[in-house]
This record gives C-alpha cells, sequence and structure tokens, in this order.
C-alpha cells in the first residue's frame, strides 16, 4: 500500500468536553491511516484552561509554533467557571484569539444546516428550516475584538470608562469579501453583505469595499446589503432566502450564533478558520465545533462529536485537498443519524440514545461500509 506525503495535524482538546470530542476526531484519523492509505501525523498538546493549570498561559509558544508547522489545526473547545477570574490576558479564551491573530486566520466560516432527520429538533416552524443551508463568513481577525486603544481606565468622582475600537481597512474588508463570493460561486451564487452602515463609518466602508469588489471582479455573483439588525430579524422569519452572508466579527459572532440555533443544536455544527493561501496553494487552518466547553456535562460521555467530526471532514476539504475523503466522511455521519442514533442534546422519541463514544464509532463503522 502507498502512502502519501505525510500532513501534520495538531489536535488541540482543550477544557471540558474538548477532549472527549476531539478522541472521536483522532479515532477516524487513525482508521482514514490505516484504511485509506493516507499518512497523517498527529500531535496533540494543551491549550485554554488546562494549559493554564499546567504552565500559568493559555497558550505556551511551544504549542504556538506547533501551530504555524501544522497544515490544520483541530480544537475542541476552551474555558469554563473554573477560570472565570483569572486576569484578562490569562483567560481561556485569549489562546483562541492568540491563534486566530497570530496565524492570521482572517475568514471564518460557520455553515448553517438543518439536518433532515432533526427538523423538528429546531425552535422553527418545519416548513421554515426543512431545507435549510447558510454559510457564514465572518471576518475574524479586525474590528471591535482587536481594535486599539481598548481597556478600562478610571475617570472624575468614582467612575470608570471601558472603551473598545471597531476599526477596518479596505484590504481586511476585501479579502473576506472575496472569500464569501468565491463560496457563493460555488453555491447558490448569492452574497448577503451586513453591516451597520446607517449609524457607524466603518459599516458605510464595508459596504462601499464590497460593493467594489463586485463590481470589479464578481459581477456574476448576486449581491445585496443588508443592516446586521435587520438580517438577524430575517434569519427568524425566513432563513432561506440566504446563501452566503458575509459580514464583521461583532455581527458574525452573533448572527452565527443565531442561524446555528435555527438548526436545532449547536452539537452539530463545524466552524473553519482560514488564512491566506501563499504562492503553493497552501494556508494555515484551525477547526472547531461552534459549541462551547460545557464544563457542566465533561466526563459523562453524553457530549455530540458530531460538530467536531464535521470540522475535520471541513479540514479534509479546505486544508488537505481530500474532497473525496470530506464526502465520505459527511454521508457516514447522515447515515449513522438516518438509524436513529442520538446523543442527548438531539434525543427525540423514537431514536436511540448514545454515548459520545458510541457515537464515534458508528461513524467509523458507516465509513467501513
Amino acid at each position: 500500500m502507498i502512502k502519501v506525503k505525510k500532513r501534520k495535524i495538531l489536535l488541540l482538546p482543550g477544557d471540558g468536553i474538548g477532549p472527549e470530542v476531539v478522541a472521536e476526531v483522532k479515532k477516524i484519523i487513525s482508521w482514514l491511516n490505516k484504511n485509506r492509505s493516507l499518512d497523517f501525523q498527529i500531535d496533540e498538546d494543551l491549550v485554554g484552561g488546562a494549559a493554564y493549570d499546567k504552565h500559568g498561559t493559555p497558550i505556551t509558544d511551544e504549542v504556538f509554533y506547533k501551530a504555524l508547522e501544522s497544515e490544520a489545526v483541530i480544537l475542541g473547545a476552551v474555558g469554563g467557571p473554573k477560570w472565570d477570574d483569572l486576569d484578562f490576558s490569562k483567560k481561556p479564551e485569549r489562546a483562541l484569539l492568540k491563534l486566530r491573530k497570530e496565524l492570521k486566520l482572517f475568514a471564518n466560516l460557520r455553515p448553517a444546516i438543518c439536518f433532515k432527520q432533526l427538523v423538528d429538533a429546531s425552535s422553527l416552524k418545519p416548513e421554515i428550516v426543512s431545507g435549510l443551508d447558510i454559510m457564514i463568513v465572518r471576518e475574524l481577525t479586525g474590528g471591535i475584538y482587536f481594535g486599539e486603544p481598548r481597556g478600562i481606565k478610571p475617570i472624575d468622582k468614582g467612575e470608570r470608562k471601558g472603551v473598545n475600537t471597531h476599526t477596518y481597512t479596505s484590504s481586511e474588508i476585501e479579502r473576506v469579501a472575496r472569500v464569501a463570493f468565491e463560496l457563493a460561486k460555488k453555491r447558490n451564487n448569492k452574497v448577503t453583505s451586513c453591516e451597520k452602515s446607517n449609524v457607524m463609518e466603518a459599516g458605510q466602508l464595508w459596504r462601499e469595499e464590497v460593493q467594489e469588489l463586485h463590481k470589479k471582479e464578481f459581477k456574476e455573483v448576486k449581491l445585496e446589503h443588508m443592516l446586521a439588525d435587520n438580517c438577524a430579524m430575517q434569519l427568524l422569519r425566513n432563513p432561506k432566502q440566504f446563501d452566503v452572508i458575509v459580514t464583521d466579527n461583532l455581527f458574525g459572532d452573533m448572527l452565527s450564533d443565531e442561524a446555528a440555533m435555527l438548526t436545532g443544536s449547536l452539537g452539530l455544527l463545524p466552524s473553519a478558520s482560514l488564512g491566506a493561501k501563499d504562492k503553493d496553494g497552501n494556508m494555515r487552518s484551525m477547526y472547531e465545533p461552534i459549541h462551547g466547553s460545557a464544563p457542566d456535562i465533561a466526563g459523562k460521555e453524553i457530549a455530540n462529536p458530531i460538530a467536531t467530526i464535521l470540522s475535520f471532514s471541513m479540514a479534509l476539504k479546505y486544508s488537505l485537498n481530500l474532497d473525496k475523503e470530506a464526502k465520505e466522511l459527511d454521508k457516514a455521519v447522515q447515515k449513522v443519524l438516518d438509524d436513529g442514533l442520538r446523543t442527548k442534546d438531539i434525543l427525540s422519541k423514537g431514536t436511540k440514545e448514545v454515548s459520545t463514544k458510541t457515537m464515534g464509532d458508528a461513524i467509523i463503522a458507516c465509513l467501513q461500509k
């Protein structure tokens, strides 16, 4: 059996249920190595609260350099009440921000897909969400989360003032908009760009730059502009009007969570954070489920690993150029759901509750068929 070039994959399980769900991805990677003539080289390390407990920092330089040298990073989840009282610079979530910023992962792809087997799990009527398939492209390294100046400082008469700065440049907007247009060309050829140009100058610049890029390079793609608050309303009213939504860091954070809940469970939805391609077509990337660390269920073997497994599927597609294997993995997930297997978060009448490990094993069993 011929082995292909080794591909380095860094696993960062993190906190809470992170280690449990990433363990299922690790099993799938090992299965692919053995059964698909692949040779993924796996490394695994600490991040978030787990890293702080051992090293006093949410991410060590060693782990950061491992991420730099990897073709894909798979992250579980970070954070939890245990670390809530830490200094802001030491909080587990700072590891995520460092990885996104230093790896230059400017485009966050968050699909919101309503699986046909789980239509009834959505809080909206089945006719509104059935067949839902939206891709939200969120700018990830600019805007109010990274802008300067920032901080909390004392002012007159014992009051304090909190400051965050929302700022974007033309190039930051253009590069993420280009990702959205390129994705739309492979989907249903429509982009909705969301901002608050009616009250924010940064939003006005966003609208102008997206419009200009569309005019120069993507006239064949349908473009519409929508205020972010209206988009939030339309996602509940008529979500299937959307194909690709592109927006800034802050609004993307909110709108993608809202869109995720249309599908019925955060435990099903993956995400990809992508950087720019180099001259050889390679790019840095990180993949993670959109759910949090869920410390209340950690260690109980009831966490849903599907979002993390589908995040790895996105890695196969976008970073590792293995479209065939990605499609096989997606089909295996669909087959398991067709067979009625469910973790506790998506359990319904007539389905069978299984553990985290059993769900992972069932997906591998479907890959073997």
